[in-house]
């Protein structure tokens, strides 16, 4: 028999090492576990999800968080292209950690977390680029007075545009657009960046977009033809003189920076036709804040987002955004600008409240009985995207010392064991 003393001891040890134990085993993990359960590495959560917290709402305790767009085609397809609501990154090119030219600090803001590539593989189709003549070439940069200068540049346009091709080559289905913030002044310079890419054989020939608010051809139709680049430039000239379409013809946007994120109000930008014009087809919502901060974005994809959807929704006389264009696309409180975008996509294309209640081939309307938490992801796992969902180094995972303490506690108890 034991002494008193280590009785009692073990006693303590063993109510510990038990109350630890059944806390670890009631946990999820080895990716089981779903949004807004609680984590402690990335390979805790299912497909689609990171571990992440929302410190900015004081919510420090990790959780799965969403990662992934629904592959929306996948669930309902055939409609217009227009009909639809898809990510875009702004600035897109802008990733913290990015390498800067050999010998100068960079000094800009940045807007994004991983690479082109992953954005694309996560879900984004569609892409914010601002393009300057820089170096003899032309570049992806931030500007002053629309000049580039080498500590503000990121890198050639046509490294980011050779992932593009990378990745239309590799997903024959998938179709991308991509909006130019244009400063190149040199003759030819844009289409010959494009075709040096790769590109022109996706091309969508601004001949065939409509250009008085018609629908546009079906997504379908689209992968048929291999038009699956869609490319749009801030520079009218571009369309006669290099086949590229001018933006502001085809499409409506909201004002950008902080007037595209302030609560009620949802002006249309200068360059844009009033959001309710019926005469251009396709709607971009900016909502991004002037100076992005990325420990923000967690909370400015939470509520904000969906009451600001709802906003410009009614300022644009009830007509949904075909792309959210956001700064750290995967930050949230759970399920962030991917939730939004599936209850959009729910509410135009079937009629429900998201898409995965969609049913192929059903009348508009005829819903699944699905609950449709706040922040749920898709249930129906066959319209997730495969790709790999991942920060760059800047974003640190999340750390729990629970295993460690697990251990620790086992080894004291078994030392304790031994000792009676």
């Amino acid at each position: 028999m034991c002494s008193r003393t280590k009785c009692r001891a073990f006693t303590i040890f063993a109510s510990l090492f038990f109350s630890l134990l059944f806390t670890s085993s009631a946990a999820c993990f080895n990716g089981n576990c779903q949004v807004l359960e609680a984590c402690s590495a990335a390979t805790d959560c299912g497909p689609g999800l990171y571990c992440g917290n929302c410190p900015a709402l004081g919510r420090t305790r990790p959780v799965c968080t969403r990662g992934q767009a629904t592959t929306v085609t996948s669930l309902v397809n055939g409609l217009p292209f227009n009909k639809y609501s898809w990510i875009m990154t702004h600035n897109s090119f802008s990733i913290v950690d990015a390498p800067p030219l050999a010998g100068v600090q960079r000094l800009t803001f940045y807007n994004q977390e991983d690479t082109v590539t992953n954005q694309l593989r996560n879900g984004v189709r569609g892409l914010m680029l601002d393009m300057y003549d820089f170096e003899n070439d032309i570049w992806l940069c931030h500007s002053f007075r629309g000049q580039c200068f080498n500590f503000t540049a990121f890198q050639p346009a046509i490294n980011t545009l050779r992932e593009v091709e990378a990745f239309l080559t590799q997903n024959p289905t998938e179709i991308v657009t991509i909006v130019i913030e244009d400063y190149v002044r040199t003759p030819k310079g844009l289409s010959n960046l494009f075709i040096n890419a790769g590109l022109d054989k996706y091309w969508f020939p601004p001949s065939d977009m409509p250009k008085k608010g018609e629908d546009w051809p079906t997504v379908t139709e689209m992968v048929q033809a291999n038009h699956r680049l869609l490319v749009f430039t801030s520079d009218a000239s571009k369309e006669a003189e290099e086949g590229i379409a001018y933006q502001w013809t085809y499409m409506v946007e909201n004002e950008s920076g902080d007037s595209g994120v302030q609560g009620g109000s949802c002006p249309h930008r200068k360059e844009s036709k009033p959001l309710n014009s019926r005469s251009a087809s396709l709607f971009l919502q900016n909502y991004f804040p002037t100076y992005p901060v990325e420990a923000d974005s967690c909370k400015d994809h939470s509520a904000p987002l969906a009451d600001m959807v709802n906003t410009c929704y009614k300022a644009s006389g009830n007509v949904l955004p075909n792309f959210i264009a956001v700064n750290f696309y995967m930050r949230s409180d759970g399920g962030g600008v991917f939730d939004i975008v599936d209850k959009m996509n729910g509410h135009s294309l079937c009629g429900c409240t998201t898409i995965s209640a969609c049913q192929e081939g059903a009348p508009f309307g005829s819903c699944k009985n699905i609950a449709v938490p706040n922040t749920s992801p898709v249930t129906n796992t066959a319209g997730s995207f495969t790709g790999s969902v991942q920060f760059s180094r800047s974003a640190s995972p999340v750390h729990s010392p629970n295993c460690w303490l697990f251990l620790l506690f086992y080894f004291l108890f078994i030392a304790v064991l031994l000792q009676l």
